[in-house]
Formats: C-alpha cells, structure tokens, sequence
C-alpha cells in the first residue's frame, strides 16, 4: 500500500523542519523540497495537500520568492502559513499590505467561523503565536475570513469549497496552543490522509532495500559514536553484516569514556555483526592543534586532520569497498540545501567525511549510501531504539563535530581535555541523580581560559575556572538557560573543585541564545 504524501514548500521560513515534524506526528509522511520546484514536479509525487511555509520577504515585491497561481487550481489542498497566506491572497487577486501594527509572538485569536474545518473543537479565543510586518488587507474573491485579532483583520482565511486555507499566525510552534490540532484537521480531515505512517515498519523496509542496493559489495563508515552515524551502521549491520567495515576515528576530544562505550558497542564482541576498526589519533590530533587558540582556527585544524587520519585508513580498503556510508538525516538535506534546491547535500563536497578528490582516487563510488536521508533526529532515536542501540547512546547529549575543542577556550592541551572530561562527567551525573535532567535540551561542563586566587586548605591556588551551562530549546535555533536548582549547583560546584586538580572555581552560564550560541567557541 502507497504511503500518503503531504508536501511542505519553502519559502525562506525558519520553521519548515517543524512544520514537516507536525505532519509526521500525525503519521503521515511529509518532504520539504524549495518554491524552485515546478508545479508538475509537484504534481508527479502525486501529494494529499501542500502547506506553503512562512518566510521573511513581502508577497507583492517583485524580488520575493514566488510560486505560480496555477497551484491553486490544481484540486489539491492547499495550507498557507504566514508568508505562505500572504503569497496565496495574493496570487489570487486579494490585497497584501505593510500592517499598521506589526504581531510578534504570543497573540490571541477569535475565530469568525467555528463551523470551518481548521477551527472544529478549538476554543475562541485561542492562543497562536505571531510573527509579521505585512498583512492581508483584502481577501481574494471565494474567500471567507475565519479569524482575526484586534489589529490582523484576516489572522485566517479559507475557500473551503477550494480547499484553499491560510493562517496568519504559525501553527506549527508550541506556542500556538490548538495549533496541532488544527494542522491534523487539514492533513486529516481536509487532504483526508489515512494517518497511517509508521515508523514501526521502517527498519524492516530500509533494511530490505539496502540488501538489493549492495548485493555482495562491501561499505566502509565513519562512526563518530554519535547517534546517527550509530543507527545508520546498525542499520547496515542488520543489512550486511561483516560486509560492513566501521573505523572509529577517536580524536581524544570526546566526553570521558565515550571512546570505551562505542568500542564494546560496535567492537569485537559487541551488539552488531560488523568490522569494527578504532583508530586512536590522539597524540595526532593534539600536535596539530598546538598553540591554536582561536576557535575558527581550531575547528579548521579538527576538520582537516580527521579526513586525512579516515583517509589513511580507508586506503586500506582499495579494491574490497565500493560505498561509503553516512549518517545524513534529513535537516542535513534541507539545510545544505539553502532554500534552493533539496537535492543539493554536504556529501556533493564531501563523502562519508572524505574529500571528494580523495574518494574519486580510492575508487570508491561518489554516492553516498545514506539509510537516514529522509528522517528527523527523533525518528532516528525511534529506530535506534527498535535496532538493540542502548537507550544511553541513542538519547546521548548533542555533541559537536570538533568535541570538547569548542568547550575548552583557547589552547587545547591533554590537561585540559582532561579537566572538561571530569568535569563535564561529574555534572551530567549530579544532574541525573537529581531528576533535573529529563526536560534540558543540552547541558555540559566547559572550560574557560580564566585563572582566579582561589584558596584550598591552607594554601592559595592560582587555578582555572570550569563554566556549566544547561539550556532549555525545542529546535537548538533558540535557547534559555534552565533554572537548575540551587542545592544541586553546589553539590556540581564542590565535587567539581574537589575531585578535578587544576580548578578554583566554577560558574554557571544564564546566556540566552540569542545573544549567545549553546556552545561557548
């Protein structure tokens, strides 16, 4: 049986991933792809409806993103969201103007037409969240307005008869708080999709289909012990079994004992049928960053060491693999994209982590075997958990490419390394003791490049000061520091300055993002 298909088109909005997230928690599956589409691309995927996203440019200036009226006339759904309802009235002949007053954020909404089939069982008002300079002025002919608020005339539009809606406001975010419900009434009352997507039967298809893609051939991946690159050689282990060839480059820039836990996870002797090869590239990972300490510089020297260090290592395998693997997801696809084309992926400059010069001269093949490309980070986690992945590393912290590099600032050293790793360990454990870690988005240990008089026994110190820092983020756009609770911050602050030699001091970092990143370089 066919699986329904809603597609989101993107207009530049910052939330497109989150609407397509939205659509798949109604168990239909969702794809992004760019308003360079062609109409009869679009058609030819054979979609149950099309949301139109939001996006930061006004509908009437010739210069802005576009799409052509004839969408409209196609007899296919169609849900316009913010520059998406804007660009729909529009196209249609209705009238789109700079807004008297501009909405930014929580808002409240009264719903004109509780009988359309957007608002069925939402409360009037509802809370949604807005974000917008212009307005609709005037409706398009056939349209009938379902919703306003004080200074939004139209905050909802829709030709039902059409199947035409639009919302001014952006359903999608948490702060809409119906706004769930009204995008499943569109996907499944509306488009009348089944709802019935699962993730359940993933695993079992994947599977199926990389074993006919590789046949007796052999695929080499860079595990990073991250929780893509973990799922995607489970998946491939369950595929191919030792046809698969896993190198572990351990850059020593991991959180303490990491590097041990994906060697007895993926090793001799582990959960999964695979060729496991650790590489330990300590020593040359931290020669070449000697005397680096700006933190560009330090990405630059990380970035370019691990493909030559894999490299060495895949040369091993010229003339047995054909393919490399990576763990692509599909925020990678969409972001990489950069609003102009989804088929444009990382992996065009680089596959697996190797140059593409270098994997033309090791005559591998240059497309990328990617199990992962069409899923979000929490349906990897759902697989991961279905394939005998340990619940630890498939929910393991978020962790940058360049490891604790970007958590030390300034010089990297092996001390260093091995202050973050203490104190980051002893931090995460203190927080699960204390239950306050379930509802944090990431939280770790940093070290800055701060030296302060401190005074430990009877003596003075002239030690490092460790910085923590726990945010609260559903999309890692934006942050808060969590309010961790006072007890548990001593408790951090004194094992911290007890167990690890060096500190004298800890601090907690309350940045926002913005202004601040969630990562301190």
């Amino acid at each position: 049986m066919e699986r329904d298909l809603i597609i989101v088109l993107d207009f530049g909005g910052q939330y497109k991933q989150l609407i397509a997230r939205r659509v798949r928690e109604c168990n239909v599956y969702c794809e992004i792809h760019p308003y360079t589409t062609d109409l009869n691309r679009l058609l030819a995927m054979d979609p149950k409806g099309i949301i139109l996203t939001g996006g930061p440019n006004s509908a009437y200036d010739p210069a802005s993103p576009t799409y052509t009226a004839e969408l409209f006339k196609a007899g296919i759904p169609v849900l316009g969201i913010c520059y998406g309802s804007q660009l729909m009235a529009y196209k249609l002949g209705g009238r789109v103007e700079t807004a008297p007053t501009s909405e930014y954020g929580h808002t409240l909404v009264t719903i004109d037409r509780q009988d359309s089939a957007l608002f069925t069982d939402v409360g009037n008002p509802t809370a949604t969240w807005m974000s917008h300079t212009d307005y609709i002025a005037a409706v398009p002919e056939g349209f009938t307005v379902t919703a306003h608020t004080p200074v939004c005339p139209v905050a909802a539009m829709e030709n039902a008869e059409r199947k035409l809606y639009a919302t001014q406001f952006h359903p999608e975010v948490t702060h809409s708080e119906e706004g769930m419900k009204m995008l499943r009434h569109f996907v499944l009352d509306v488009c009348g999709c089944r709802g019935d997507w699962e993730m359940a039967s993933f695993a079992e298809t994947t599977i199926r289909a990389l074993r006919e893609q590789i046949g007796e051939d052999h695929v080499i991946l860079g595990l990073s012990g991250g929780v893509d690159s973990s799922v995607a050689a489970a998946l491939l282990s369950r595929a191919i079994g030792s046809q698969l060839h896993c190198v572990f480059v351990d850059h020593g820039l991991m959180r303490k004992d990491e590097g041990d836990e994906v060697e007895a996870i993926f090793g001799p002797g582990g959960n999964f049928d695979l060729d496991f090869t650790r590489v330990n590239a300590r020593e040359t990972f931290f020669m070449e960053l000697m005397g680096e300490s700006d933190p560009e510089s330090k990405r630059k020297v990380i970035g370019s060491v691990f493909p030559r260090v894999f490299g060495d290592e895949a040369r091993k395998f010229m003339g047995k693999v054909k393919y490399i693997a990576q763990g692509t997801i599909y925020p990678d696809v969409v972001e990489s994209g950069d609003g102009k084309t989804s088929d444009v992926i990382k992996s065009h400059h680089n596959v697996g982590g190797l140059p593409i010069e270098l994997v033309k001269e090791l005559g591998f093949d240059e497309r990328p075997i990617e199990p992962l490309r069409m899923l979000f980070k929490d349906e990897v986690r759902k697989v991961g958990l279905e394939l005998g992945i340990p619940r630890e590393l498939v929910f393991r912290q978020p962790f940058p490419g360049p490891g604790l590099g970007v958590r030390i600032v300034g010089e990297i050293t092996p001390a260093k390394v091995t202050i973050v790793q203490e104190a980051d360990y002893i931090f995460r454990e203190e927080l699960a003791k204390a239950g306050v870690d379930k509802d944090l988005g990431q939280y770790f240990a940093a070290l800055s490049n701060m030296r302060s008089v401190g005074v430990q026994g009877d003596h003075r110190t002239y030690g490092l000061a460790v910085v923590l820092r726990a945010v609260l983020t559903s999309d890692f756009m934006t942050a808060e520091a969590a309010e961790i609770p006072w007890p548990v911050l001593q408790k951090c602050m004194n094992r911290i300055i007890n167990e690890v030699k060096g500190v004298n001091r800890v601090l907690y970092d309350i940045t926002s993002k913005p202004p601040g990143t969630i990562e301190l370089e």
